[in-house]
């Protein structure tokens, strides 16, 4: 990982520490064996204590490797978790060129609870191909946070986000909260960055001094995103490397342009995979024109998803393209009225259309 200083030194903190004595054994040194997990009805191997996906510690250039994608989660009818719908997904995003897969927002894990999480986390560290890399959520609340803390040191993911709690917290109880995930976890985290209300520059700053941050996800909404106080402060305090835009396509231009950040997450791109990699590759090039370019298909879904929900629109779009039926959302949230269907159809297949046509 990296830390505040140089972009690519390592931290010697004892979080690091612990997070690379984990990784490729279980707790207790023992030896890692095979064994079956059921997971909706089904069942797969799984090795215990790794996995086939992304285990090494994280740096800069993981979180700039690849669109961070930010796909949803497809669940049955029974709202138990659907594994050929969520691997027909995961496939098709790996087919597109994306090999960083973060489960957040738009995969509901604000509701996740604990008598599943376990379980979740083995069939996503299992689905994914070996390039791949696999980004889990806690949280939000500090209960949750700390349990499964519990469940994610058991398994070998080298980092997890942690989900902003919005209310009753304080940015200083907030800091807290991550510090003591951090420690419960044993390697470092990313910081979800959503409102100027959870956490302060200063505070992201103090976490990243003390080398328990591996990556920054900045999305707080702006309307113009190069006026942004909040992001110039920030990427002043901690290296620039470890921030990444996450709003999708429709600021990043701006983020990387005005801002020097260099990875970004997109919810869209669970759709339309090619051209979102393409334009992370202009961005890369400081091809400006070809980045607007190739955003200008991903607007029309983009523009819904703003309008109605982001997490909910992108829910139905992932089903209505034809890629795969993600069935209801676990509540607190439900589905959108079958209204709304048509245009959010339209959008996500033209969306599809687009990115069929790069090859």
């Amino acid at each position: 990982m990296v830390n505040g200083g140089a972009r690519g030194a390592r931290t010697t903190n004892r979080y690091y520490s612990a997070g690379r004595m984990r990784r490729n054994r279980v707790p207790g040194g023992r030896r890692a064996v095979n064994r079956v997990v059921n997971v909706g009805g089904g069942s797969y191997n799984r090795r215990e204590g790794g996995s086939a996906m992304k285990t090494g510690s994280v740096t800069s250039a993981d979180l700039a490797r690849s669109v961070i994608a930010v796909p949803p989660l497809a669940r049955r009818a029974d709202l138990a978790l659907d594994p050929g719908a969520n691997r027909a997904l995961i496939r098709h995003l790996e087919a597109g060129g994306v090999s960083t897969l973060m489960y957040g927002g738009n995969a509901n894990f604000y509701n996740v609870g604990l008598y599943e999480y376990a379980s979740l986390l083995d069939f996503l560290a299992e689905a994914a191909a070996p390039a791949s890399w696999v980004i889990p959520s806690a949280g939000p609340d500090y209960g949750k946070l700390i349990d499964q803390a519990r469940v994610l040191r058991e398994r070998a993911f080298p980092t997890a986000m942690v989900l902003p709690q919005a209310f009753p917290a304080t940015p200083e109880g907030s800091a807290v909260a991550i510090r003591r995930f951090a420690d419960a976890f044993g390697r470092p985290v990313i910081v979800y960055v959503k409102a100027e209300s959870f956490l302060t520059p200063a505070l992201v700053g103090e976490l990243v001094d003390a080398g328990i941050v591996a990556g920054i996800k900045y999305a707080i909404v702006r309307a113009d995103p190069r006026n942004d106080p909040f992001l110039t402060e920030l990427v002043a305090r901690v290296d620039r490397g470890l921030v990444v835009s996450g709003i999708g396509e429709r600021p990043a231009i701006d983020h990387f342009r005005a801002f020097g950040l260099s990875g970004f997450t997109s919810g869209s791109v669970c759709v339309g995979p090619r051209g979102s990699t393409r334009m992370l590759a202009a961005l890369k090039a400081g091809d400006w024109a070809a980045a607007e370019a190739l955003r200008a298909a991903y607007l029309p879904l983009e523009d819904l998803r703003d309008a109605l929900s982001p997490i909910r629109v992108l829910h139905e779009a992932v089903t209505l393209a034809g890629i795969a039926d993600m069935g209801p959302l676990l509540p607190h949230l439900s589905n959108l009225p079958a209204s709304e269907h048509p245009r959010i159809a339209a959008a996500a297949a033209a969306l599809l259309a687009h990115d069929r046509s790069l090859g």
